[in-house]
């Protein structure tokens, strides 16, 4: 009977103790995931600065501009990591079509204030490149625990699932940059 006793409560507490391990994971996928929101919402603060500086010298590419705004607000408004990272790159590839326009305006690339943001942007894509990749060392060692025996058995009852990777396309890992 002693042993019945002892039985459950190792298993209760192995139970209890691979729970305790999910929330941890969940916990640090959240955290490296809002991680990620603050870099991607430093760099869409930067944006609008960008934008205005080259349309004081190239007020004619309105199109180029509104592709950028759009873009800038599409991203903005993404949920998740999957919508986020598509969104992300179409901001991207707007962001490179207005640092090319940028390359026909050499009064342009001389302006200090230009030179000024287009590194801090740099810098800024940088480190969403490290929070993401943190995001997704994160989201691996989760899911990893999401999909192993024996927490798999413990994560199907606690209601854990898989997240999603934050998946930028290959071109869109390098930040935009003109090289003057």
């Amino acid at each position: 009977m002693i042993w019945v006793i002892v039985a459950v409560a190792a298993v209760l507490l192995l139970v209890v103790l691979l729970y305790n391990r999910l929330v941890q994971l969940r916990n640090r996928v959240d955290n490296s995931w809002a991680q990620v929101d603050v870099q991607l919402k430093r760099r869409y603060d930067l944006i609008p600065n960008v934008v205005e500086t080259v349309k004081g010298y190239a007020a004619h590419e309105q199109q180029t501009f509104e592709r950028v705004v759009q873009a800038r607000n599409a991203a903005q408004a993404a949920q998740g990591p999957e919508e986020q990272a598509q969104a992300e790159n179409a901001l991207t590839a707007a962001l490179r079509q207005l640092f090319a326009l940028a390359e026909s305006y050499p009064e342009l690339r001389a302006a200090p204030n230009f030179a000024a943001l287009q590194q801090e942007l740099s810098e800024t894509e940088n480190r969403i490149a490290v929070a993401r990749q943190i995001y997704n060392d994160s989201v691996l060692s989760y899911n990893n625990a999401v999909q192993s025996i024996p927490t798999n058995i413990v994560a199907a009852i606690g209601g854990f699932k898989t997240r999603p990777f934050f998946e930028a396309e290959v071109e869109a890992d390098t930040p935009p940059v003109v090289d003057f």
